[in-house]
């Protein structure tokens, strides 16, 4: 790819690549010596870069100084990330531009304090005028990107942050690349080290990697390397099962995968338990713990034929948003509830009492409390199943049969 090419022609093409879209501040901004490090750089010599993407600085004075004068003389927003390092942010109009001051005794010094080689490349930003500086590579990382091998920079700068274990299994993920053995032994080794991170942070790794085409090997391996072994992950989830070619096979579209498919795979790994651990937010345990739960049922049920009507509707009520991720957790296709489930008028996919409970009070002179709930769940269970219609003009019917339940039902 670029291993074997002049230094400056690389160079110049990827300045080309990272330029394709005007920067949110002009270069000469950033002070001489500031270099472009971590995935943008990495992501332009590999040819994917994305929209606006995510720039990383390293200068040799004070990050916080010049990140507060930059969104200061450019509109934009700082964050301080980590006063001590002195890391900062600066957004501006959709760009996010992370600085840092320079660590070590030169820029060698800090790029070799990275992660994986392929993060450890470094594009001066060249002088107005001047032609574009060579890459600093001092760990190998071009040639690794061209054998697309995932190389740790060493065994110590992973357990720097035990964070990096994780994310090397999503980088070789994302990326398509091999984990090289060492540095896979090295994960293996420290796996443990990973319960002294935060569970948010994990978290975010997680759903990154469960996002990506290929999550379900990654996660997979994940599990195999040990990672998540203290943090409470199933031992043998089926994920082989939750892939993209699965996900377009059951008939999901483009949309619906995009979401559908990482809720199933953290589904499928993490109990709800596990994800109060990791410090999800309360309504992604919620979703999950449905999913399971339903999960569960269907296999009991033998499918949803087998399941009652009141169990069905209480399966649409609780996973009305979420439908489609549980039936990627299923072991067999139902296309045909999908199709109902994308009406948005299905009164059994989507349901709701025909009638509000307030004019049920004023037109049957039915008190607020329990039996009223009960009430217009059995009105919700009618409509669902087509015994009641719904609209303005199915009003008197349906009053019609409240008033017959509530004779039934009412002095219970």
């Amino acid at each position: 790819m670029t291993a074997h090419r002049p230094a400056g022609e690389v160079a110049e093409e990827l300045w080309q690549r990272l330029l394709a879209e005007p920067w949110p501040l002009p270069r000469e901004a950033l002070p001489p010596g500031t270099v472009l490090v971590g995935g943008a750089v990495r992501d332009g010599l590999l040819g994917r870069l994305e929209r606006q993407p995510d720039l990383d600085v390293v200068v040799t004075g004070d990050a916080l100084v010049l990140a507060r004068q930059l969104a200061r003389d450019h509109g934009g927003t700082c964050v301080v990330l980590d006063a001590d390092r002195s890391i900062a942010r600066v957004v501006l109009g959709g760009w996010s531009l992370d600085l840092a001051r320079q660590e070590g005794l030169g820029l060698e010094a800090d790029l070799r304090r990275r992660d994986y080689t392929i993060n450890a490349i470094a594009l001066p930003l060249p002088s107005a005028g001047a032609a574009a500086a060579a890459l600093v590579d001092p760990t190998g990382g071009i040639s690794h990107l061209a054998s697309r091998q995932l190389v740790a920079v060493s065994e110590a700068n992973l357990l720097a942050d035990p964070l990096r274990l994780l994310r090397g299994i999503r980088l070789a993920c994302c990326l398509n690349f091999e984990l090289e053995p060492t540095s896979r032994r090295w994960i293996e080794c420290h796996a443990s080290q990973l319960a002294q991170v935060a569970g948010e942070r994990v978290l975010m790794e997680l759903e990154k990697l469960a996002s990506d085409a290929y999550g379900e090997t990654g996660l997979a391996l994940a599990l195999g390397c040990g990672l998540l072994r203290n943090w409470g992950a199933d031992p043998a989830p089926d994920l082989s099962a939750l892939s993209m070619d699965q996900a377009q096979d059951r008939g999901l579209q483009a949309e619906e995968i995009s979401w559908a498919l990482p809720l199933a795979r953290l589904t499928a790994l993490l109990p709800p338990e596990a994800l109060a651990g990791l410090r999800s937010s309360r309504r992604l345990q919620e979703r999950c713990r449905a999913l399971r739960h339903w999960r569960q049922e269907l296999g009991l049920a033998r499918g949803w034929d087998g399941l009652p009507e009141a169990e069905r509707l209480a399966l649409c009520s609780e996973l009305e948003a979420d439908l489609p991720a549980l039936l990627l957790l299923l072991p067999e296709s139902a296309a045909g509830l999908l199709e109902r489930w994308r009406l948005p008028n299905d009164p059994l996919f989507h349901p709701a009492p025909p009638l509000d409970g307030r004019t049920l009070q004023q037109e049957l002179a039915i008190p607020p409390g329990r039996l009223l709930g009960r009430l217009l769940e059995h009105l919700t269970l009618e409509r669902a199943f087509g015994r009641l219609a719904a609209g303005p003009e199915a009003r008197a019917e349906v009053l019609s049969a409240a008033q017959s339940w509530w004779q039934q039902n009412g002095r219970e």
